[in-house]
């Protein structure tokens, strides 16, 4: 009993120290891991907000990215200049909502009054910009401040991008705003200082936006949380340039600590004897969650420098790679080839199919350039249908044209898009790097020239820059220039007329009013060179106007019985097109009904509703419109049958053959047949001889023009012809 009572207490103590320690021990054991999960946690949570306001920056930046891509275009200039609010809608608004998922879009002219106006995807009244202009406006006059500074430059010496952003509260949410000019791509559209039109995009911060966030670092549970509600430590606040909170952006904190915790929870209640196997099996725990922070991040980087789409390069890992080859190239002494590409008539695949068929044929392309290069070389996908390939180690151009050639044989090849079978061809531009001196920036404009003569030169092509293209673009700009100058009254510009005969060949019927510029330099310049050279730098308009001010003033001071004006089709795309010509007509007392507006065939096919309701205005007020050039195009007979207009005028093309080929007789013969069909009238241009004249005479065809009759002549000269006169225009009228 005794020995019972001396071991007891020894054994009570034994067994209480072992508890004892096996509790402390336990206990360290718990409070190091719950301190480590806490730590955890905590580092995790940061990063996570780390991660949530990197990706909400990476949002900003996307819209500017996205915005740029429309507001640096010599179109947008152009289109938006002109009011043409079917432009706007199809390229600067409607477009961006449903590419982009902009959710409003405002267009402001030079003095910030709207002139387009798009919500959630559909064109609206430019009064909808009144609501939101208390908000916008800091922010747009931020950007014309900036637009009235002298151009800062980047990092890299080049200007700074013009934009101004903010997070802004609209309808009571928040908002990413972004404002750029609109400034044109090329030196071929002018624009002066202060006249810049603004691009305003607008993206509510959403739950979808949010979860595009959060889905780059893989978080759950991410949401929008209003100040009116409760904020959790897992948030991010959105803040403005002022410093006031417009909501947070919430989302499931990820806590790898606590969750590891309650994993190991059954085995911590048996672990007194195993503490170090639990410490153990909790540093390889910990190895995992960081192994797994670490593929998170890794993912996070990857999406940084890849499209998401294609698994390509993206811009930013293609303009630094491209930067680094060339610098090792010229160490080297070897060349590299640019080649830009892009797929023809994308825009009509998107609107024909639908844009699920527009991104499969994306990525259907991107695999297939992948895969027609080599493994050293890189293809890198800039956005939307256009791609980039950087060749190392070009020995010469004949290579990169062979690579090139390869290129568009595997586009040309069938495409299967949502089990239809499409055929798409691509057109690219080839520029090469010449010695140390070669610039990244440099190579970028030459390929982008490159591919915009391939595409001018009929698509599906490629061609590799060369010296006379900017040569080529050097003379464009002088005689822009000068065209200027003499649309302002520097002179030069004239017109000349031609006249319109009956089948008499005597009695005049009217004139064309032919443009003409005698040039003190380069002398008489073709019509149709300086012509294209207008439409293509945004001066036709300008040009349009004056001749038609020109000839309709001489025809109001003529007996003449009608005067025809060549107008250009972009000159129908303006939305103010025929209120410009009424003001004309009131302006020079003509009336109406004595000018005839002639254009081309192209013109019909466009289906354009502001073309159609400026064709319609036109001939209800008594103008009549003429068909050029007919025969050469791809008219629609459902067109010319619905009267949409009042003359065709059988190409030169087929009268020069009348003599001599059987087959161009019939056609000519068809052709006035058509018109007599339609109930249209019918003149004959580049009518040269008598055989000429008496076979489309013998047709029906009952008035002709051409060199036979009489060439274009100064107004003079017309006049002092016979036929003119009030009388002998009666006489010409009553017998066509």
């Amino acid at each position: 009993m005794s020995a019972r009572r001396n071991s007891s207490p020894l054994t009570r103590q034994v067994t209480l120290t072992v508890l004892t320690l096996a509790a402390f021990a336990l206990a360290i054991v718990v409070g190091f891991g719950f301190y480590a999960a806490g730590k955890a946690d905590n580092s995790s949570l940061e990063r996570q907000k780390m991660f949530v306001a990197d990706g909400l920056q990476d949002q900003i930046a996307a819209v500017e990215r996205e915005q740029e891509s429309v507001s640096v275009w010599d179109d947008s200039v152009v289109n938006a200049k002109a009011g043409n609010q079917a432009w706007m809608a199809d390229n600067l608004s409607v477009w961006m909502y449903t590419y982009y998922g902009h959710n409003r879009i405002y267009i402001l002219d030079s003095a910030n009054r709207p002139i387009h106006a798009m919500r959630e995807g559909k064109a609206v009244d430019t009064s909808a910009y009144g609501e939101d202009r208390p908000v916008l406006l800091p922010t747009i006059e931020k950007l014309r401040g900036m637009l009235s500074r002298p151009p800062e430059t980047g990092m890299s010496g080049q200007p700074a991008k013009a934009v101004a952003e903010d997070l802004v509260p609209l309808d009571g949410k928040p908002a990413i705003l972004s404002v750029m000019p609109l400034l044109p791509s090329s030196d071929r559209v002018a624009q002066a200082p202060g006249s810049e039109y603004l691009h305003i995009s607008v993206e509510f911060i959403n739950n979808a936006v949010i979860g595009k966030i959060a889905g780059k670092y893989l978080l759950e549970g991410a949401r929008l949380v209003p100040l009116s509600e409760p904020v959790g430590p897992a948030a991010v606040p959105l803040v403005d340039s002022r410093g006031v909170i417009l909501g947070y952006i919430g989302w499931d904190q990820l806590r790898p600590g606590l969750a590891l915790v309650r994993k190991m929870a059954p085995a911590l209640a048996i672990a007194l004897l195993l503490a170090g196997g639990v410490l153990v099996f909790l540093l390889r725990r910990l190895r995992r969650a960081s192994a797994a922070l670490q593929t998170s991040q890794d993912q996070a980087q990857y999406l940084a420098f890849h499209d998401t789409l294609t698994g390509l390069p993206n811009r930013a890992l293609f303009e630094d790679r491209l930067r680094r080859t060339l610098l090792f190239a010229s160490k080297d002494g070897t060349r590299v080839a640019l080649l830009y590409l892009d797929l023809d008539r994308f825009k009509h695949i998107n609107d024909t199919l639908g844009h699920p068929a527009g991104d499969q044929l994306v990525r259907q392309t991107a695999a297939r350039l992948r895969h027609t290069i080599r493994e050293v070389d890189t293809v890198a996908r800039l956005g939307g249908d256009e791609f980039a390939v950087i060749l190392l180690d070009v020995p010469d151009a004949g290579s990169a044209e062979d690579i090139a050639e390869r290129l568009l044989a595997k586009l040309r090849e069938p495409f299967r898009l949502i089990d239809d079978q499409v055929f798409v061809s691509a057109s690219v531009g080839i520029a090469l790097s010449s010695g140390s001196e070669t610039d990244a920036d440099d190579l970028l404009r030459k390929a982008d020239i490159a591919l915009y003569e391939a595409k001018k030169n009929g698509r599906g092509r490629y061609e590799v820059f060369a010296g006379d293209m900017d040569d080529l673009l050097l003379r464009k700009r002088r005689v822009e220039s000068e065209l200027r100058k003499a649309l302002d009254g520097d002179g030069g510009i004239k017109l000349a007329y031609q006249p319109v005969f009956a089948a008499d060949g005597r009695c005049i019927l009217g004139a064309e009013a032919l443009i003409r510029w005698g040039h003190e330099v380069h002398g008489a310049l073709p019509a149709a060179q300086f012509i294209a050279i207008a439409e293509e730098r945004g001066l036709i308009g300008e040009l349009g106007k004056w001749a038609l001010s020109e000839a309709c003033s001489f025809a109001a001071r003529t007996e003449l019985p009608w005067i025809a004006v060549n107008i250009s089709p972009m000159q129908l795309r303006d939305i103010g097109f025929a209120e410009q010509v009424f003001a004309v007509l009131r302006e020079t007392g003509l009336d109406p009904s004595r000018l005839q507006l002639e254009t081309t065939e192209s013109v019909l096919l466009e289906h354009n509703d502001t073309t159609g309701t400026a064709i319609d205005k036109l001939r209800k007020s008594g103008v009549r419109i003429v068909l050029d050039d007919f025969g050469t195009g791809y008219s629609s007979l459902s067109y010319l049958r619905r009267q949409a207009i009042d003359k065709l005028k059988i190409d030169r093309s087929f009268v020069r053959l009348l003599d001599e080929d059987e087959s161009a007789r019939a056609i000519a013969k068809t052709l006035i047949e058509l018109a007599l069909a339609l109930k249209v009238e019918v003149t004959a241009e580049g009518v040269e001889t008598d055989t000429q004249k008496a076979l489309l005479v013998g047709m029906g065809c009952r008035q002709l023009q051409g060199y036979l009759l009489s060439p274009p002549l100064e107004p003079g000269e017309l006049l002092a012809l016979p036929g003119v006169s009030s009388a002998d225009r009666e006489r010409a009228v009553a017998r066509a």
